[in-house]
């Protein structure tokens, strides 16, 4: 299942060559790729051997080596790119030779020139000390950033999007790659549709063949045009016994992310004989890259991405050069470790690279703190809301997804209905097993909130033949419209305590379940989403995107979804349009994601970086970062970045932008200020660019400041065209 045949190159003479050149032909079986380049470039995975000391009692761990300089994705020399990984791959024999290591279980060569190793600590401190060596890194497991809110009814059958998303021509020509739990490829969200357009001459992916019987050639599509899987830096053994050795999806959170950011257009929801309305991934036309690099273990709380697989799907994919890299798991903050360093390397392949802020909130900053990456916190979304009516009490709004009403019907307390043998505590949260069908039979069920999962409660109303639910919160919490087994009106704790006094005083209650529509409350930043540390040089997240109760495909069904990987998942998508709009480049693309985004409630900066994401078009002006640049900024040079952002704070005081004219006409710009309280300047204010030609301008505070401030430079073009340039003043 691992990396190509033997390298074919010319060796030079030597001790260490001789043995490079062993360690390369002790490769596994490895999976088909489309060219001898690839071949040559792509991540090589070797079998792991354990590695001992002289004394063979040494104890070993698996670490994450990288070596100074790119790979071939950020190679700029003459050599062609099989000779400068050829290169790469014998100064990585040489540095294991010198430690006495054993067989490396991965070598890269495309995002970064490195190698994941079993090392004693004395090799470990060998290395650290080695001047060819820019990080060591212990392997690690990474959290997946989603907030699963519910599992869907078993039933529920085909599906697409929300009615907002109905596109149907975006993402033509665009391949999104997705390291993540694989894919579900049986799911109605990947179904092939006749306008895709060729393959993308640029991709050079291609599609794995398993270990197991879970998936074969046939489960790639003209949708799903690559899928491969790297499992051993979490362990063959330490996988669920159900966990499927290919790119199958087992968990359901890498479907979900594709099917958001590039599920196919206008399919129904239904969940039994209710209706859910019709979904559209963000891009429906875009093609989807599958990179498994994610696991379940007996355990869920040991699910998750080794680093050393993350890293070996990077670099496949920066190999397979796909158009854009959604990465919905978490990570450390305030350091740039392996896998943002492999995150540059596909950078400098030529992809837009995503990846989610994590779901910890206040607790930590966010992850993936680097300026190549757009770093996605999540927003909050508009709801479905339905309502409880009474007959002759109060009318109790709610979150509600079915749109299919139900009544009038008797209201019954789970707590009064259980089962023969069965705890009032149990029925009152309406357990699994809890409820008397004598007493729940074509009747509306209020369930509190909490023990089970809320989609098993109405599981456990539909099988005793109820007709819908009521569930009430206990206490302070979020209401949600999960996609129920029946239809569901989720209420608050004090909307429960009052429905649940109006029963207790009527001989037989009724009550009627009814959709109400949408809510249209304005976004604000989630909860769970986390910030920017004002400590670091740039503002982290990028932008925000929708985040919370989020419509999407999963394994066997649908569900309803959560988290910083959804909003990440979508802004993936968004990248994907601009990317299939004609003459548009990956820097002009991150450029206007974050230069197009609208305000966010009152939280801004640190909290929600440039703003709600926009689906725009691409203007023809932006901040444009050579991938060179990244590198230096990687190596120290820190303040040399054209971000469309800037974080200023005592002793930056001044900040330095450059914006570029991209596209035929000349531009008359000129700038104002919008929500600052500071005294920003801005010089020049004003300026004629034509096609081609930068405009270079300061940003600048007369004094430290007193307090934290933020607000928007915007850049106006005589045609109507903005730019927006956040910045946020801390002291």
């Amino acid at each position: 299942m691992h990396g190509p045949g033997a390298l074919r190159y010319r060796l030079g003479t030597g001790r260490g060559r001789m043995r490079a050149y062993a360690r390369r032909r002790r490769l596994q079986r490895g999976r088909a790729l489309p060219t001898a380049l690839a071949a040559a470039i792509v991540v090589t995975t070797l079998a792991a051997a354990p590695v001992h000391g002289d004394d063979g009692n040494d104890a070993t761990t698996l670490h994450l080596v990288t070596l100074r300089g790119p790979g071939t994705a950020g190679h700029r020399g003459q050599a062609p790119e099989p000779v400068v990984a050829a290169r790469m791959l014998d100064v990585q024999a040489a540095v294991l030779d010198d430690i006495g290591a054993g067989d490396p279980v991965y070598q890269w060569t495309a995002a970064l020139n490195g190698f994941a190793v079993e090392l004693t600590e004395e090799q470990h401190d060998a290395l650290a000390a080695d001047d060819r060596v820019a990080l060591v890194e212990e392997n690690a497991l990474r959290p997946l950033a989603g907030l699963s809110e519910a599992s869907v009814a078993p039933d529920l059958q085909s599906a697409h999007g929300p009615a907002s998303r109905r596109r149907t021509a975006g993402g033509a020509g665009v391949v999104i790659g997705f390291v993540d739990t694989g894919v579900d490829p049986a799911s109605p969200a990947f179904s092939q549709v006749s306008a895709l357009g060729p393959v993308p001459r640029r991709y050079a992916g291609s599609c794995a063949d398993a270990d197991d019987d879970t998936w074969d050639d046939t489960d790639c599509s003209a949708k799903i045009v690559g899928a491969q899987f790297y499992v051993e830096g979490f362990g063959v053994d330490a996988l669920q016994s159900s966990s499927s050795l290919s790119p199958r999806d087992d968990h359901g959170h890498g479907t979900e992310s594709a099917s958001i950011a590039a599920g196919t257009a206008d399919v129904a929801v239904r969940s039994g004989q209710h209706r859910l309305g019709r979904f559209s991934g963000i891009a429906p036309r875009a093609r989807i890259a599958v990179y498994k690099a994610c696991w379940s273990a007996p355990d869920p709380d040991d699910d998750g991405c080794a680093t050393a697989d993350l890293v070996a799907a990077i670099d496949r994919a920066a190999a397979d050069r796909v158009d854009v890299l959604n990465l919905g798991v978490g990570g450390p903050s305030g350091t740039i470790d392996t896998v943002d360093r492999a995150l540059l390397g596909a950078t400098e392949a030529g992809a837009v690279v995503t990846a989610a802020a994590g779901n910890s909130g206040s607790d930590a900053y966010a992850a993936h703190p680097a300026p190549w990456v757009v770093t996605v916190g999540a927003s909050t979304s508009a709801q479905r809301v339905g309502a409880v009516v009474t007959r002759d009490g109060p009318r109790l709004d709610g979150a509600m997804a079915a749109t299919a009403p139900v009544g009038p019907a008797r209201l019954v307390l789970g707590a009064d209905a259980a089962a023969a043998g069965v705890p009032r505590a149990d029925a009152r949260v309406c357990a699994p097993g809890s409820l008397d069908a004598r007493r729940v039979r074509d009747a509306v069920v209020l369930c509190e909130r909490g023990t089970v999962p809320r989609v098993a409660k109405s599981m456990t109303v539909r099988l005793a033949d109820g007709a819908g639910m009521v569930l009430a919160n206990r206490g302070p919490g979020s209401t949600d419209a999960d996609l129920h087994a029946v239809p569901t009106v989720h209420i608050a704790a004090r909307d429960g305590r009052s429905l649940r006094a109006w029963a207790r005083d009527r001989r037989r209650p009724e009550v009627r379940l009814v959709t109400v529509g949408r809510e249209r409350t304005p976004p604000r930043v989630a909860r769970f989403s986390s910030g920017g540390d004002p400590t670091w040089s740039v503002i982290k997240p990028d932008l925000v995107a929708p985040g919370t109760s989020v419509l999407a495909a999963t394994t066997g069904g649908w569900e309803v979804v959560s988290g910083t990987s959804a909003a990440t998942a979508h802004v993936s998508g968004v990248a994907a349009l601009l990317l299939g709009q004609p003459g548009t480049t990956p820097a002009e693309v991150r450029s206007a994601l974050l230069t197009s985004t609208t305000p966010i409630s009152r939280h801004a900066g640190l909290r929600s970086g440039t703003g709600q994401v926009r689906i725009s078009r691409v203007p023809p002006m932006a901040y444009v970062v050579d991938t060179r640049h990244y590198r230096g900024w990687l190596t120290g040079r820190r303040r040399d970045l054209d971000l469309p952002q800037a974080l200023m704070r005592t002793g930056r005081l001044v900040v330095r932008r450059t914006i570029t004219n991209t596209g035929l006409r000349p531009l008359w710009l000129t700038t104002h200020l919008r929500g600052f309280d500071s005294p920003v300047r801005v010089s020049p204010s004003a300026g004629l660019l034509r096609p081609g030609r930068r405009l270079t301008f300061t940003i600048s505070l007369p004094s430290p400041p007193r307090t934290t401030d933020k607000g928007i430079v915007v850049w106006h073009s005589a045609t109507g065209d903005e730019t927006r340039l956040a910045v946020v003043i801390t002291r």
